[in-house]
């Protein structure tokens, strides 16, 4: 026999949607996982609130449409694909997991606290008068928690808007960099002193990224810094890195910057004396100071104009 309509029990076995359920206890602390915020709103979804009440999601909203009066917009209100959408990625579930048993129709109503309180009234069961109660103190928690941590949130807010006025003022710095390294046209030779790391910054960055296929850099002394560095580069453009044996480049320090910039390759020599950078092997450029060190102390930036001594350095390597 169908169930009646109007806040019936379901039959011996519980069913939501047509499917056989268990019991759900109403805990303030499973409520709580329950509730979600929605256009400003605490709210609880159709089909969770069905198998708390025990009774199929259409029967509690039909139950819900047929006292309209007792439901305006801010107790009820049904969710657009894109809230759904955007819910369903926050709590992880697939769609039958959220209420579509079979494929759902239509799209879930979300009950605000007062629009909780009201479908007590409107199913008309022992089970929702006792559920209700339930939520009803699983939001009065909600509130008390929220306010004895008012300060707390609060200071987390302050932290968060500075960080994002820093993130800001950082990357109109890096605009600014940037916009200088196109307006400027670039000389062969150029020549740094004492503190102009961010000049001497500016000017690798721009020569990192001007490597379409490949970049190789020669230097003995090179750390996590020079990664820094050279992270700056295009996508999918390798890295071969010559250095001493004893650099303070470690295994790990190579593996996590290939886990999101590979690909990078470490060889270790010592018939280098001098730093240079050689990109897509047709430009060289010999660099007075390590990377890592780059507008610390006075240093030059030169690029070889022949070919020749090019060709013989990458012969050598």
């Amino acid at each position: 026999m169908a169930p009646q309509e109007k806040g019936t029990l379901m039959s011996d076995i519980p069913m939501v949607d047509g499917e056989p359920v268990s019991f759900v206890p109403a805990d303030a602390q499973h409520i709580e996982n329950l509730v979600y915020t929605v256009r400003g709103h605490q709210i609880m979804l159709d089909y969770d609130l069905a198998r708390l009440y025990q009774v199929e999601t259409k029967i509690l909203n039909r139950a819900a449409s047929r006292n309209s009066d007792r439901f305006p917009e801010d107790f009820r209100f049904q969710l657009t694909k894109e809230e759904f959408d955007h819910l369903r990625c926050q709590i992880g579930t697939s769609s039958d997991e959220a209420g579509g048993h079979g494929g759902r129709r239509y799209l879930p109503y979300a009950y605000t606290e007062q629009g909780i309180s009201m479908l007590s009234g409107v199913l008309r069961s022992d089970v929702a008068v006792h559920v209700s109660i339930g939520i009803m103190r699983a939001f009065v928690e909600m509130r008390r928690f929220i306010a004895n941590n008012s300060l707390l949130f609060e200071r987390i807010s302050n932290v968060e808007l500075k960080q994002l006025a820093f993130q800001q003022e950082t990357n109109e710095k890096l605009d600014k960099v940037f916009a200088y390294i196109n307006s400027h046209a670039e000389s062969s030779q150029k020549i740094f002193f004492d503190g102009q790391i961010y000049d001497a910054f500016s000017l690798l960055i721009g020569l990192i990224q001007k490597a379409a296929k490949n970049i190789i850099l020669i230097d003995g002394y090179v750390d996590v810094g020079t990664l820094n560095l050279l992270a700056k580069k295009q996508t999918g453009v390798a890295v071969e890195i010559h250095t001493f044996r004893n650099t303070r480049l470690t295994a790990a320090d190579i593996a996590t910057f290939n886990q999101q910039y590979p690909q990078l390759t470490v060889k270790y020599t010592t018939a280098f004396h001098d730093r240079f950078l050689i990109l897509d092997h047709q430009e060289a450029y010999h660099i007075g100071a390590s990377l890592k060190d780059a507008g610390k102390k006075c240093f030059a930036v030169t690029q070889l104009q022949d070919d020749t001594l090019l060709k013989e350095l990458l012969e050598r390597l």
